[in-house]
């Protein structure tokens, strides 16, 4: 039987996982696998989605009948 003091423990690791991974899932795209050319693009695409420039690929189908 798992004690409170090791079910505890075991939480506190499975945060510090979770914490962990998510920061690679935020990060490895960028660090790792674009070129520099990409993450300019990158950039500018989130500045353009940020600044309400961007439709939803669901509203475009929409509007193109697909």
């Amino acid at each position: 039987m798992v004690s409170t003091t090791e079910t505890k423990q075991i939480f506190a690791e499975l945060k510090a996982i979770k914490i962990e991974l998510d920061y690679i899932k935020e990060h490895i795209v960028d660090d790792m696998i674009l070129t520099q050319d990409d993450k300019i693009a990158l950039a500018e695409a989130r500045k353009e989605h940020k600044e309400g420039k961007t439709i939803k690929l669901e509203d475009l189908k929409k509007e193109l009948g697909l």
